[in-house]
């Protein structure tokens, strides 16, 4: 009786240490000489329920998964010579009228910066042109708008303020003003957990009541350590915040691919899970560092202590 009282009150920690987040997704960048790789995160168990390429059209990969089983959501990366240009537009409501179930879709991949640091670098007005082009119509459908991605940099909230306002400029009509429509913001952030949390908090007092998703994030170039802890912090607060819609990590990938440091990454070289990579997941840690294949020795965690007190009592019970 005593043993099955203290399962009774263990197995439910192990349940919240294990919990998933519907707010978890990928930014995928796939892989060509390792395609092996894409599976590993819609494989079972794993607790990401969306995804975007930088792209408007869904990932082979993935190409066998519906969308109420992994999300695709369509991107319009950046814009050509001809800001009025529909090709957004016709190729998301083809994926609609083809079936596909587009709830959202994401707009421009940091315009706020050159394409030297991967950005768009598209200019305010330009910007507002394609919006009313491309998103303006979907919204009309019904399909959920996010605003442009900008980086964390200090040009970012004067960039979208001036491109709401152009944006503005082209709906409204003599004195009858408009703004344009959006449903959520997204951002990105590659730096300390207290900039991240100031950084939203600007944009939750510039824009009360709206949802923020957080579509590309790490702590870049820093040691395994505060790597972690950057990651722990954030998940935590990210899962915790009602303003936090969904929230993306930028690691999918090797460590030897990626461009904000090793430690970031959710594969080791060989292609196995971090730690990071397979939190993120929602599975335990693996003790394999982002340099390296070999497991290392962990400390012991609060889930790896519930169940081996689990394991202590029903060794003991037999």
């Amino acid at each position: 009786m005593r043993t099955s009282s203290w399962l009774a009150q263990i197995i439910p920690l192990v349940e919240i240490c294990s919990a998933a987040s519907s707010k978890r997704g990928l930014v995928f960048t796939p892989n060509a000489e390792h395609a092996g790789d894409n599976k590993l995160w819609v494989q079972s168990g794993s607790d990401l329920t969306w995804y975007y390429n930088y792209q408007s059209s869904p990932s082979p990969a993935y190409s066998s998964l519906s969308q109420d089983q992994f999300e695709f959501i369509p991107m319009m990366w950046g814009i050509g010579s001809d800001p009025n240009d529909t090709k957004f537009l016709t190729d998301v409501k083809k994926l609609i009228d083809d079936g596909t179930k587009i709830k959202h879709v994401l707009g421009f991949n940091e315009p706020d910066t050159s394409s030297a640091y991967g950005g768009s670098n598209i200019k305010p007005a330009d910007a507002a042109l394609a919006w009313v082009a491309n998103f303006e119509p979907l919204g009309k459908m019904g399909v959920k708008l996010g605003l442009p991605a900008c980086t964390g940099g200090w040009d970012s909230l004067p960039w979208l303020k001036q491109f709401l306002g152009n944006c503005s400029e082209l709906v409204s009509t003599g004195k009858d003003k408009k703004n344009c429509t959006w449903d959520f913001l997204p951002v990105h952030w590659y730096d300390n957990f207290a900039g991240l949390a100031s950084h939203i908090g600007e944009r939750e007092a510039t824009w009360p009541n709206k949802s923020i998703w957080i579509t590309e994030y790490a702590f870049a170039h820093q040691d395994l350590k505060p790597t972690q802890e950057f990651y722990n912090q954030t998940i935590d607060y990210f899962d915790k915040l009602d303003s936090i819609g969904r929230y993306s990590y930028f690691g999918a990938f090797r460590s030897t691919n990626s461009n904000v440091g090793a430690n970031a990454a959710f594969l080791d070289k060989s292609g196995k899970l971090t730690d990071i990579g397979s939190w993120y997941l929602g599975f335990a840690a693996t003790g394999v560092t982002p340099e390296s294949s070999k497991a290392a020795l962990l400390e012991p965690t609060v889930g790896s202590l519930i169940l081996g007190v689990i394991a202590g009592i029903l060794v003991g019970s037999l």
